[in-house]
């Protein structure tokens, strides 16, 4: 809110196909609620993003129109795109603009810069490192953001990361585990068993 000020602001709710829908529908009421507008996509598939174009006219609809009744022609809008490291910033321009324009890897740290767009149909874009707090105190939310891929894992010791979100996912999605790799149960109170059988079923031997 300090960041935006009163900056219009859309919403966006990427990799839906990755989420719990019921959840993604609490999270849309919740920003809706909030006054803002909000939109789900997924920006491998495409799904949503097609609509946005239409979204941003529609909410400077206001804008628009006084340009336009200035004489105003050829005008770009220009769109920031920000969040928190590894939610598909780059992927979402990329979708949008239909081609590989800002580089794009399954980690975070990737966009070191801010970087211009120029798009069809008057926009241009603005792709912007991720941001996060400056410093974490609260160690299950460092626990959350490395199991998103938020922060860098290989900050962290990576068999005790795996033990946490098993602890995890046990809370949140109970029986995830078992469905996934098709081991006998899950025993949330010792973890590396688990992480072991895990590994075993997949061929992880040495």
């Amino acid at each position: 809110d300090t960041l935006c000020k009163n900056k219009p602001r859309i919403i966006l709710l990427n990799k839906c196909d990755m989420a719990d829908a019921s959840a993604t529908a609490k999270w849309v009421s919740y920003f809706k609620n909030k006054g803002f507008a909000v939109m789900t996509m997924d920006c491998k598939s495409g799904k949503g993003v097609k609509n946005f174009g239409h979204a941003v006219r529609e909410l400077m609809s206001d804008y628009i129109e006084k340009c336009k009744a200035r004489g105003m022609s050829g005008y770009q809008l220009r769109v920031m795109v920000v969040g928190v490291p590894n939610v598909g910033k780059s992927s979402f321009i990329n979708k949008i603009a239909g081609g590989k324009r800002a580089k794009v890897e399954d980690r975070p740290g990737v966009t070191r810069g801010k970087q211009w767009f120029a798009l069809a149909g008057g926009f241009e874009f603005m792709d912007t490192p991720g941001m996060l707090w400056p410093k974490i105190d609260n160690d299950e939310m460092g626990y959350t953001l490395a199991f998103t891929g938020t922060i860098r894992d290989e900050i962290l010791d990576l068999e005790d990361l795996a033990c946490k979100l098993i602890q995890q996912l046990e809370i949140s999605a109970p029986a995830a585990i078992v469905k996934r790799y098709g081991i006998t149960a899950v025993d949330a109170e010792h973890p590396y068993d688990t992480l072991t059988d895990l590994a075993k079923k997949r061929g992880f031997l040495a």
